[in-house]
């Protein structure tokens, strides 16, 4: 093995996690990008992350030992990125950890050996800091490790510890190496913690053994932990010889790729260089994202992979690449990763196609948002002015997909600045306008906040039964406990058990009746409150219910029937998406009621119809091959094990229900299903589109609902057969004969009009009135449409050197305004935008367009009189 080979990312990775595995641990492939269950985070940024939940004793490691190489994102320097050896937004993390069992002796040995022993660095060269109080740390290094005190930094608190507000903290060391003097800043004090590029820092070594109180005092943990973290690409530079990260084997792979498509030479001008660091940073973090599922969208870890993406655009524009790129480098990524990370390979052609369509997507807006940014900073370049204006910065962002950013990055290169506060001023003004536009249609009112109720589980029978008797444990009406509810009253009823479904997994709740002796209530709707009390919306129609009170619970089987019937066709549809779209396809939400079904799913693009109509088929396909449907309870990891399906982003419980649909489809569901998928009858899609970035709907109904709608598209069928005197086999030839028909009498009457208008033009040309000089032919047209104003308009241009020409359409509910005016009044001032504006202003409407053409729209045709005299004063004045 050659010594690039042997110091090679892929191979650094192994030797570290093969060294702590011979140490006890246990190792563990990278994590999702993606936190589990961890909403402080948008992205994984550190090794310890997703270990969080050990450290801080939330749950029990599967090993007290354990070191892993994570994948991490981290955007907080992205500006930094590509200008210094060492920044990147993607990274890869080794770590080891240990959870209240080994501490600073072994943590410090461990690293030492790995370090020079397996991976063979010149001790000679390794500088440690320590914190400045940790005399325990120094202590190991300098008499058991055997480095000299004068390579032994102490630094302050800002450098060398670890802490949050409040929790687990501690003193950190870090290894440095020194890459010699020529790198450095030539002050003979020159040492760790310098500013200069001397001594890179490879590993932190983190001593947890304190837990900090909300006064700042800090406790001795009765069990210490150890969180070690260590750049694998910045070891590589090291290890390879390298300069930077970017020098090192497989990155520099990228960089050659940008060489070769922007025909630019990498290490020749620095600019040039920094833009392809860029490129070759974003192409990687952008593939890691994606292949963890992670999509572009215009909100948190989306808008981060789109604003990586599109700064990687903007940098191919700036090498003069012109064309679609990415996909290429991406390639490159995936080529050189895959071996560590063999999910890439498995999602190629869907990491690429969510790169391509994101680059299409942000090709169309980039170049008209780029042209309005370069003429502002041009009109900005004659004055002096040097903070460009947050509103147009937000026009931009709203308008043309550019991200602020972005918009920053350009002013700063050009020598302005950002008004960044304005910016922020106009962001949130729109965000709360659509907070109250929200709130307008209405909330559940069913929020966990709204009561308190005293009891702690409803133990649901449901799977089950369909009937069962339950004792009454509480009782809400308005927002308040109660111990009886009456007949006529409306409140939530909690029972000690329940047969009744309660919302959740996008299946609705339940329907149905409560009873006892003397007393009947209906059940409409049933949720669950803090996951565990089931809440029946519930009506007393006879006798009253108090608490204590032993009743029976009846769920609406028919409802329930049908509510299944299209759970379990959602996970039949679910699998034939992956089928036939890819394994990319991942269920982004789902609506499962008795009467329909929507599903949601990760999927880039349009459906066609004959796709669509596959898809439907082979979900009937499997309905008729009556598949048995059978549910196991299993521990989430035996569920995983079974390859069971989970839902991406979910949290589930330690117990699960595993769904199998026959040898066909195996999901992990908590909802409820029918037993032999012949019972669903028949699956009908009702319609496919996309409603996010990325996203796409399928809705649908099953059963008799699909056979009502079959039946019902039959008989409108046959009435338009009837009217249209045709056979159904016949009819869409006999439309396509009408079409036909329509368009050309449509010509004829185009052809009419045009001969009317001919012959009336010359009326038209001499009505006009002359205004300081001007001639202004303001006219009033009846059912005219856009396009035969503008051609009356110019008609009379083209008869007249200088004018200027309002005219308008009685529409009957709305009015047209068109206006045009000759190049020589565009040059005295007088612009068709503003003649419009004064038209529509008036008419309730508003427009604008060319200085020498415009048209717009209002809602009162009858003050068309008004408008044409605001447009003469205009003129006037």
């Amino acid at each position: 093995m050659d010594t690039l080979d042997r110091f090679s990312i892929n191979n650094i990775r192994k030797e570290y996690l093969n060294f702590f595995k011979s140490k006890g641990h246990l190792t563990e492939q990278s994590f999702s990008l993606i936190p589990k269950n961890d909403k402080s985070l948008l992205l994984i940024g550190a090794g310890m992350a997703p270990l969080k939940k050990y450290f801080t004793g939330a749950e029990t490691p599967p090993s007290k030992r354990m070191a892993t190489c994570q994948k991490c994102v981290r955007t907080g320097d992205i500006d930094n990125v590509g200008l210094t050896a060492r920044h990147l937004t993607f990274f890869e993390m080794l770590g080891n950890f240990s959870f209240g069992d080994y501490f600073k002796n072994e943590a410090i040995a461990w690293a030492w050996e790995l370090l020079t022993d397996v991976l063979k660095i010149d001790a000679n060269r390794l500088w440690v800091t320590v914190y400045e109080d940790d005399d325990e740390a120094a202590e190991i290094w300098h008499n058991s490790v055997g480095i000299p005190k004068e390579r032994i930094v102490r630094l302050g608190k800002d450098d060398n510890f670890w802490e949050l507000e409040v929790g687990p903290s501690g003193p950190c060391s870090e290894i440095y190496y020194d890459t010699g003097a020529d790198r450095g800043c030539g002050s003979p004090d020159c040492k760790p913690g310098c500013d200069c590029n001397r001594y890179i820092e490879i590993w932190n070594l983190v001593f947890t053994q304190f837990d900090k109180d909300e006064q700042g005092v800090y406790h001795p943990l009765p069990n210490p932990n150890i969180d070690t973290g260590m750049g694998l690409e910045r070891v590589a530079s090291v290890l390879q010889g390298k300069p930077t990260v970017y020098d090192v084997e497989p990155l520099i792979s990228i960089i050659y790729k940008v060489e070769e498509i922007s025909k630019v030479t990498y290490g020749v001008d620095k600019k040039k260089d920094t833009s392809m660091k860029i490129i070759c940073d974003h192409s990687r973090a952008a593939t890691f994202m994606i292949g963890d599922g992670v999509i572009p969208s215009n909100e948190g870890r989306g808008y981060v992979l789109r604003r990586l993406i599109r700064r990687a655009i903007r940098q191919g524009k700036s090498l003069g690449i012109h064309s679609e790129f990415l996909t290429k480098t991406v390639k490159v990524v995936i080529d050189n990763w895959k071996e560590a990370y063999p999910q890439l390979a498995e999602k190629e052609s869907y990491i690429l196609k969510v790169v391509q369509l994101e680059e299409e997507k942000f090709k169309t807006t980039i170049d008209q948002g780029l042209e309005l940014l370069m003429k502002e900073l041009e009109a900005m370049k004659g004055t002096d002015k040097k903070v460009f204006d947050g509103s147009v910065a937000f026009k931009l962002y709203d308008t043309y997909g550019f991200p602020s950013e972005l918009t920053e990055e350009i002013l700063v290169e050009n020598g302005f600045e950002f008004d960044k506060n304005q910016f922020k001023s106009i962001m949130e003004e729109h965000r709360q306008m659509a907070r109250e536009a929200r709130s307008k249609t209405g909330s559940s009112g069913w929020k966990d906040e709204e009561f308190n109720i005293d009891t702690e589980k409803t133990i649901f029978t449901g799977y089950e039964k369909l009937c069962d008797t339950a004792e009454v444990v509480a009782i809400v009406v308005d927002q308040e406990q109660v111990n009886t509810i009456s007949e006529g009253q409306s409140g939530i009823v909690v029972l000690d058990k329940t047969p009744f479904y309660g919302e959740s997994g996008g299946q609705t709740g339940d329907s149905g009746k409560l009873f006892a002796e003397g007393m009947e209530a209906s059940v409409t709707d049933t949720k669950k409150f803090k996951k565990s009390i089931f809440l029946h919306e519930t009506t007393v129609l006879k006798g009253s219910i108090s608490v204590g009170d032993k009743i029976s619970a009846d769920v609406n089987t028919d409802q329930r029937k049908n509510t299944a019937k299209n759970h379990t066709c959602t996970h039949i549809l679910h699998k034939v998406l992956k089928e036939m779209l890819g394994d990319h396809v991942n269920q982004a939400g789902s609506y499962v009621s008795k009467d329909r079904l929507r599903f949601d799913y990760t999927h880039f693009e349009a459906v066609d119809h004959e796709t669509l109509r596959e898809i439907e088929r082979r979900v009937n396909e499997a309905i008729l091959e009556d598949y048995k449907v059978n549910t196991d309870v299993l521990n989430i990891e035996e569920a995983r094990n079974s390859g069971a399906t989970a839902l991406f982003d979910e949290k589930y419980e330690e117990v699960v229900r595993v769904v199998s649909v026959g040898d066909f489809s195996k999901e992990l569901c908590g909802g409820t299903h029918i037993d032999e998928t012949s019972k669903i009858g028949m699956f009908k899609i009702i319609s496919e589109g996309g409603i996010a970035s990325g996203i796409r709907r399928i809705e649908a109904i099953t059963g008799r609902t699909a056979i009502e709608y079959l039946n019902d598209l039959v008989k409108i069928t046959d009435e338009v057969c009837a009217a249209m005197k045709t056979s159904k086999e016949e009819l869409p030839s006999k439309v396509n004969a009408l079409k036909k028909e329509s368009k050309d009498k449509e010509k004829e009457i185009q052809k009419l009009n045009n001969e009317i208008l001919k012959k009336s033009m010359d009326q038209i040309l001499d009505q006009y009135e002359e205004i300081n000089g001007i001639k202004l032919f303001a006219l009033k047209l009846k059912d005219k449409d856009a396009n035969s104003l503008r051609e009356i308009a110019d008609k009379i241009k083209d008869k007249n050197e200088s004018c200027a020409i309002i005219l308008s359409s009685d529409l009957g509910d709305k009015v047209l305004f068109v206006s045009s005016v000759t190049k020589d009044l565009n040059a005295k001032g007088i612009q068709a935008g503003n003649i419009v504006k004064a038209a529509a202003l008036v008419a309730g409407g508003g427009g604008g367009g060319r200085p020498d053409f415009a048209q717009a729209g209002g809602k009162n045709p009858e003050k068309i009189d008004e408008a044409i005299e605001a447009v003469k004063e205009l003129l006037k004045n």
